[in-house]
């Protein structure tokens, strides 16, 4: 092999593997390419566009205890760095313990096809049709007396993934994200509004800062509300910050242990539970349209909800709650074992739907007098038994009467469980494709639909915007 060919993703993936002395090894190599824009006061400030490599390399070692890992990741490696990163890994092997969730590597699985093409990469190009219709949205929000913040990111990312038990697989996970915030020139109002997106072709500039403008209209007039529970309608965005937090909390090993919300009162888990009156499915399915996903285990490290030996391990649609009952919880191979459940891997995305139809609008025009959210920020898990969680509301919060916003309300602090939210919600919208706030930086693949919740607990008075 030639230096340079020996610097293609898929020649690094062999040439780890061919190195290597330990007894098994899994090595992930991952090209990710960047493209972004950002924007302030109705003008663009800055674009770009980056490139990187890292190789994770997972060694196992056998012993007369049992099998120990080693993980070692680094950036920008050549191929002449190969050979000490594959070293640090069977070093880190050799000292460590046995492995607790030790399992014999993966095989049998296809091979990916393209696995040995060039990386995808995204490009400036990728705005090609959003940058003109933003800047029409600056014209428009300028001469509107309103100003435009925020920023758009594309990222392109293929991993590789090669081991010593024969696999060869390859994703490539287009990644789109969309934040735009308008202001008031006195800066006493904001209004916020995101997106997620695969390649921005669903993306319009026009519709977001129409509904931005609409909310700073609705912020002209203020209202003083005191802490206390709302009816309260919280948008796709809002609610899925909350899910994406439950399903992070919803590993069987720590619920059959007593740890969680989802402990059975004596032992054992809640599957089969009836947690909502509505007929709400939270899913993941990494063949869902817009939310496409990798549809095998990928990961660098072991935790509740992944482990590296179960690197290759096919995906596939998953329910974590239908029709209001639990059905699964997350486990890998190892803590399947032990908790006698099926193996359930996470999942890179999450649908909840209720089979609802109305939109946002719809559910507020239906609305006697309650709470209109924006978005939620600074959550934070107070209490794993019955996963509540504190945070701040943000950007807009809204009061309705009689079917119509009347104003603009103070932000809260609020005190919530998403499981104590579900049981309690009333309705639910139609489900969409949504960028969750808090946790998009590392979920961004959800569609919810609107909750409407009776008793919204609005624990204190916030003075963040």
């Amino acid at each position: 092999m030639s230096p340079r060919s020996r610097n293609k993703p898929h020649e690094i993936v062999e040439r780890a593997l061919e190195l290597s002395r330990a007894d098994g090894c899994v090595v992930i190599a991952s090209e990710d390419s960047t493209a972004n824009l950002r924007w302030a006061g109705n003008a663009l400030t800055t674009n770009g566009v980056t490139r990187g490599r890292t190789v994770t390399v997972i060694a196992t070692v056998d012993g007369a205890e049992g099998t120990a890992s080693g993980v070692v990741s680094r950036s920008a490696v050549t191929a002449e760095e190969l050979e000490p990163l594959v070293r640090a890994a069977e070093a880190a092997a050799r000292e460590a313990g046995p492995a607790e969730d030790a399992q014999p590597l993966v095989t049998g699985v296809p091979h990916s096809p393209g696995f040995t093409e060039a990386p995808a990469e995204t490009s400036p190009a990728v705005f090609d049709a959003f940058a003109p219709a933003l800047g029409e949205s600056f014209a428009r929000a300028r001469a509107e007396g309103r100003e435009l913040y925020g920023f758009a990111l594309h990222r392109m990312d293929s991993h590789y993934l090669g081991s010593s038990a024969g696999l060869r697989l390859r994703h490539d996970q287009p990644t789109g994200t969309l934040e735009l915030n308008a202001k008031s020139p006195d800066r006493t109002r904001s209004a916020w509004a995101g997106r997620a997106t695969r390649d921005f072709t669903d993306v319009d500039p026009a519709a977001l800062d129409a509904e931005l403008a609409r909310r700073l209209a609705w912020a002209r007039t203020k209202v003083e509300l005191p802490a206390g529970r709302y009816e309260t309608l919280l948008p796709p965005t809002a609610v899925a910050d909350l899910m994406i937090y439950q399903a992070w909390s919803a590993t069987a090993r720590e619920a059959a242990e007593g740890r969680t919300v989802f402990s059975k009162p004596g032992g054992g888990t809640r599957i089969g539970e009836k947690l909502s009156g509505l007929p709400l499915s939270l899913r993941s399915d990494p063949a869902y349209p817009g939310l496409q996903c990798a549809p095998f285990v990928l990961t660098g490290s072991s935790g509740e909800d992944a482990s590296v030996f179960d690197n290759g391990l096919p995906l596939s649609a998953t329910d974590w709650i239908r029709e209001g009952v639990l059905e699964r919880l997350a486990t890998t191979r190892h803590t399947a074992g032990l908790t006698d459940l099926p193996v359930t891997p996470a999942v890179d995305n999450l649908i909840l739907d209720a089979g609802g139809t109305r939109s946002l609008d719809e559910m507020v025009a239906d609305t006697e007098r309650g709470l209109l959210l924006t978005s939620l920020w600074y959550i934070r898990e107070v209490d794993p038994a019955s996963l509540l969680l504190t945070g701040l509301t943000r950007d807009g919060v809204y009061l309705v009467e009689k079917g119509e916003v009347v104003g603009e309300v103070n932000n809260f602090r609020f005190n919530e469980s998403p499981v104590s939210v579900l049981s309690r919600a009333t309705e639910a919208g139609r489900t969409e494709q949504t960028l969750p706030r808090e946790w998009g930086d590392y979920f961004s693949r959800a569609a919810m639909p609107a909750l409407r919740v009776p008793d919204f607990n609005m624990s204190s008075v916030s003075q963040g915007v």
